[in-house]
């Protein structure tokens, strides 16, 4: 059970599986834990959070005598723009993906406002303040642990004009959701989104005719794109960051296993980890978004490609990139069995191929057919492959499966 408390009545032994308020105004990098260090009590006491939400499942719960109803989380209540204390995850739970979708739609256009501040801001010669990306961080990151799915597959949704600041958001989510995937620490989760959120910072700094030249580029062009990870670590040296995984992120997200990368040419031993997390989230995010000169892949046709790229991935990284995001992510359009054309809506626990679907058109009889949802876990029809919208003349289609951001 979920309870929200004021940070006066907190006591050693209790289960920590949210505090109220803003990131940047807490003194932890994660939540989920267990309250069983002095010196942890006293930081959240001194701390600007007022409340904090516990599970009294996992831990102790409030000192009988200081239980009130305007504390018991069927009481409180909550900004617009937040999750229910019932709707927060403790390590074993899971937001639904409806529910998620809904509130990652707000973080990412919060997210968006702050990205594009900050890009203006670095081309009119202004320092970057990290301070202010911090709570970005960990309000993606927060969502990405109630429920991958929603934020990450909402954020590929951009538009031509925006694709730099959401291209940053995404790759951040996505950084957050591998790291995951790979069970690295709280701290290296929030570490990885910071780096992800400013891998691309150097390209506030190319001019905006070749960022958003409707056609390819030519040689001398793209040249002058190459030297965005450079420009981006130096405008993070120049803020005075000096987290080594955002500087090395922002240096080496275009480096090749094979050592045909860029900038430095380095090959796999020489490459870090959280820089070869980089290359496959950037990759990813960049051939799933429509461009001003290409169309996006589909989500599952992307993840085929880019696992024939032989020498571009460290291939230990990718499959567990894979396995978070589902071998038909979602967004993905499928054939089924049945010659239906479907868009996978929701991952299910029993099978990474057996996704729930939204089924809409008949290849046989090449109609529209009523939509219908299907569990294909539960269901005789199976996906036998990816498939295109587009080609059969179907635009686009992500209407049956996304809420507007």
């Amino acid at each position: 059970m979920l309870k929200t408390v004021l940070v006066k009545d907190v006591r050693m032994g209790m289960y920590i599986c949210a505090l109220k308020g803003a990131w940047i105004d807490h003194p932890y990098w994660r939540t989920n834990f267990v309250l069983n260090d002095q010196t942890e009590l006293q930081k959240l006491q001194q701390s600007r959070v007022n409340e904090v939400v516990i599970d009294v499942q996992q831990g102790l719960d409030v000192a009988p005598a200081e239980i009130t109803p305007a504390l018991n989380s069927e009481n409180t209540e909550t900004p617009e723009n937040a999750i229910s204390p019932r709707q927060l995850t403790s390590q074993s739970q899971q937001v639904p993906f409806e529910i998620e979708q809904a509130q990652a739609a707000k973080i990412i256009a919060s997210s968006r406002r702050e990205i594009a501040s900050m890009f203006s801001d670095v081309r009119m010669g202004r320092t970057i303040a990290v301070d202010s990306v911090l709570p970005i961080v960990e309000e993606i990151a927060a969502s990405v642990a109630r429920n991958m799915h929603a934020l990450v597959s909402l954020v590929r949704l951009k538009t031509i004009d925006d694709c730099v600041y959401m291209h940053s958001i995404a790759v951040c989510a996505l950084m957050t959701a591998l790291a995951r995937a790979l069970g690295l620490s709280e701290d290296e989760v929030k570490q990885a989104g910071l780096a992800g959120l400013m891998h691309d910072v150097g390209k506030a700094e190319i001019p905006l005719e070749i960022l958003n030249k409707p056609g390819a580029l030519t040689e001398k062009e793209f040249g002058v794109v190459r030297h965005h990870p450079r420009l981006g670590h130096q405008l993070l040296t120049a803020a005075g960051i000096t987290d080594q995984v955002t500087l090395d992120v922002c240096l080496h997200h275009h480096e090749k296993v094979d050592g045909s990368g860029y900038p430095d040419k380095l090959h796999a031993e020489q490459i870090s980890l959280f820089a070869k997390m980089g290359a496959v989230c950037d990759v990813y995010d960049a051939v799933t978004s429509t461009r001003a000169y290409k169309h996006a892949w589909e989500p599952g046709i992307a993840l085929k490609r880019m696992a024939s790229w032989e020498g571009h991935f460290d291939m230990d990284i990718f499959k567990a990139f894979v396995r978070g995001m589902g071998i038909y992510p979602v967004g993905t359009v499928v054939i089924l069995k049945s010659g239906r054309l479907a868009v996978v809506v929701r991952q299910t626990a029993e099978s990474l191929l057996t996704p729930v679907v939204k089924v809409f058109f008949s290849t046989r009889s090449k109609l529209q057919i009523p939509v219908e949802e299907v569990d294909l876990s539960k269901d005789q029809d199976e996906i036998t492959g990816n498939e295109s919208a587009e080609t059969w003349g179907l635009g686009n289609v992500d209407h049956l499966w996304a809420i507007p951001t």
